[in-house]
Order: C-alpha cells, then sequence, then structure tokens
C-alpha cells in the first residue's frame, strides 16, 4: 500500500522537477539543494560561502523552514536576495513549491541558486527538485556513526560537508569512521571538512562549488 500511494507524489512531484531544472538550465544557473538535520549549520555554512563569493557570482536562496523566516531575514541582512518557502508541518520541501520561488526570482540575473531544506535527513532524499545536486552537511556535535542510520541522505548526495570541524576537541568524533562509512556509501561524493565560523577549510568547498557554476554554464 506504501508504494502505491508514494508513486503517484513523487510522480507528479518529479513532473515540476524536470520544468524546474530546464527552467534554471535555460539561464546557465546552478542549483544546490543543502540538507541537513536541524543545527547541523546550513544557514551559517551559506553566509559563510555568500562572503567568500561575493563579487564572482550572482546568488540568490531559497529558504524553506516549517514555519518563521530567521534565516531568511539573515540572509537578506548580507545583501542577497531570500525567497521564504514555508511547508506548514511537511518535512521537506517539494518541487512545485520551488517552481513558485523561481518565479519570484530574477533568473536572468542570477548564476546560483542556495536551496535551504528544511532540517531533516530523511524525508528531503526522495523529493527531487530540479537542483543539479544535493549537498549533506552533517556537523560534529551529531557523531560520526550518522551515514550508518541514515544511509539515504549520504547515498543521494553529491558532495558531503562535514561542518564545525573547530569543535571536535569538544567531542568524540572519529572522522576516520566517518569518512570510511561515506565512503562505502557513496564513494563517488565529494568530501568537505570545514568550519563555517573559524572558516577552516572553506576555500576548498567554495573553489569546488565554483567549479560547478562555470560548468553549468559552459554546457549552457
Amino acid at each position: 500500500m506504501e508504494v502505491l500511494l508514494k508513486k503517484p507524489i513523487l510522480d507528479f512531484n518529479d513532473r515540476f522537477a524536470t520544468q524546474n531544472r530546464e527552467l534554471v538550465g535555460q539561464h546557465g544557473i546552478y542549483m544546490l539543494d543543502l540538507l541537513a538535520s536541524p543545527g547541523a549549520g546550513k544557514t551559517s555554512l551559506i553566509l559563510a560561502t555568500l562572503e567568500a563569493l561575493a563579487g564572482q557570482w550572482r546568488i540568490a536562496v531559497i529558504e524553506g523552514d516549517i514555519a518563521g523566516d530567521v534565516d531568511a531575514v539573515k540572509i537578506k541582512e548580507a545583501g542577497i536576495q531570500a525567497i521564504q518557502i514555508n511547508t506548514g508541518g511537511a518535512c521537506h520541501l517539494e518541487a512545485t513549491m520551488i517552481a513558485r520561488a523561481l518565479g519570484e526570482l530574477p533568473l536572468e540575473n542570477l548564476d546560483l541558486i542556495i536551496i535551504e531544506n528544511v532540517g531533516n535527513l530523511v524525508c528531503p532524499t526522495d523529493f527531487d527538485l530540479g537542483e543539479d545536486a544535493k549537498a549533506m552537511i552533517l556537523s560534529v556535535p551529531e557523531g560520526h556513526d550518522k551515514p550508518l542510520k541514515y544511509p539515504g541522505v549520504f547515498q543521494v548526495a553529491k558532495a558531503v560537508v562535514l561542518n564545525k570541524i573547530d569543535t571536535k576537541a569538544s567531542f568524540d568524533f572519529d572522522e576516520d569512521a566517518f569518512a570510511q562509512s561515506v565512503e562505502q556509501l557513496n564513494p563517488q561524493a565529494q568530501r568537505f571538512s570545514l568550519s563555517a565560523v573559524t572558516l577552516e577549510g572553506m576555500p576548498t568547498w567554495t573553489q569546488w562549488l565554483s567549479r560547478q557554476i562555470e560548468e553549468k554554464k559552459s554546457c549552457s
């Protein structure tokens, strides 16, 4: 019964995802979907990324939350256009929501759209939004065993970011075990270790992201 109910929902979502992908592709925009649990540092990473790429790429952010606009306000205060989506209880964003948000953005003046998905390690993995890639963020305080507990989100990620490495001395985090688990689940994923606060490791992340944008534009 679960399969019979789930398939029509995903089929409907995938039709809009295809439209979203075609739309941003026409404008040569790279669209990144950030997945993480609450508190992993999605917004902090976005803000650090925006600062690092300022003047290099034209960027907008789509913020997904169950309620409120706290993160969108932070993005706007940084001088970046942000569209807030409140799901009203849903634990993930859907392609129809992204389609509406894209309709409010000046696509002809953008190079990168970052989607901050609802904080959840399960629900967002099944929903294609029309993004070019999903990136998974895990923070050191969450523990190195998360890939074993939530394999799906690591398997769909093109990039896996370990955030808050500046806190490793305070937590029992085995980075080698974490890296091994990710390698087993998704050997193709790019892996990054960084701190969005101290900015350690940030250049490697932003350089990779810039290459993705450049490649997308070269294919448009």
